[in-house]
């Protein structure tokens, strides 16, 4: 057989797509979400550089000032700059809900998947040992942990991971039941592809993203808990500058010092609508390509 120009030549290769070609593909909503966290996550990060003034600076000449140009979210009742504790009670909190959202999910999703893809007794022991973590109220058990190691962050980095690796394991296994099926992970056996390869390259990337679109969910969900139990009392405790705890001593002055309680809840807020509308456009996307 004669060559061929295109087997003279060799394989085409094939350009490179750069991060903004990328980013053209998803949907809207993750690039306006993308852009409402990241503009939070850097003004969290750079706190030290962004805040005018410590968290926990005191100004007695300025208690209970309005929102100006010195102060832009007002000050608190011993003087405090809110604008500058809300910066740092933003890193506090996204620091410990990645921690508690993200460390357990690899080993959820391997453990979930690996129980979905053998079945049998480690099918049998996973979904057992996650129904008694689900089964147990989830903020019931976070407060008992609390309760036993006593208030401050500790209880919620040991609760939150003790149940959420749970809702993550389930996911990610009843994910694998359906993927184990599909032609393309038939194919791998027929082909003669290790276990390993067939779970790892072919099967966890299709479990891992309802995984990841829960986590987005989950993320919001830690943030409000944290926060909650910092305005209750049994998390962050004062004077360290937290979210929660600064709605919780602003409370007090809902009607005649409203920018305490109100502008840091508003960033909550507006943290959680974008990382609701990044896990909205990560959902639309793999039902696009699912679709395709």
């Amino acid at each position: 057989m004669s060559a061929t120009p295109a087997d003279i030549a060799g394989p085409i290769a094939r350009p490179r797509r750069g991060v903004l070609t990328r980013l053209k593909g998803w949907p809207t909503s993750v690039k306006v979400g993308a852009f409402i966290v990241g503009i939070l996550a850097l003004a969290a990060i750079f706190a030290p550089l962004i805040a005018p003034y410590g968290p926990n600076q005191i100004d007695i000449t300025s208690l209970l000032s309005s929102p100006s140009s010195q102060h832009l979210f007002g000050t608190d009742d011993t003087g405090r700059d809110v604008f500058s504790r809300t910066l740092y009670g933003l890193r506090l909190d996204l620091v410990l809900c990645l921690l508690v959202t993200f460390v357990p999910l690899p080993f959820a999703i391997l453990v979930g998947a690996l129980a979905g893809y053998f079945g049998g007794w480690l099918d049998t022991i996973v979904s057992r040992f996650a129904d008694i973590m689900i089964s147990f109220p989830f903020i019931v058990l976070v407060i008992a942990i609390v309760a036993i190691v006593g208030p401050g962050v500790e209880g919620f980095l040991i609760g939150v991971p003790l149940a959420a690796w749970a809702l993550y394991a389930r996911l990610a296994r009843s994910e694998m039941l359906i993927v184990r099926e599909q032609p393309y992970m038939m194919a791998t056996t027929a082909l003669g592809y290790s276990k390993t390869r067939a779970i790892l390259k072919h099967g966890l990337p299709n479990v891992a993203r309802p995984c990841l679109v829960y986590s987005t969910i989950d993320l919001i969900g830690n943030l409000i808990l944290l926060a909650g139990l910092s305005y209750l009392g049994f998390g962050v405790q004062p004077p360290t500058a937290e979210l929660g705890s600064i709605i919780a001593g602003g409370q007090g002055y809902l009607l005649t010092a409203w920018w305490i309680a109100t502008l840091p809840g508003l960033v909550l807020v507006v943290f959680g609508v974008g990382v609701g509308l990044i896990g909205e456009g990560i959902s639309d996307r793999g039902l696009e390509r699912g679709g395709r």
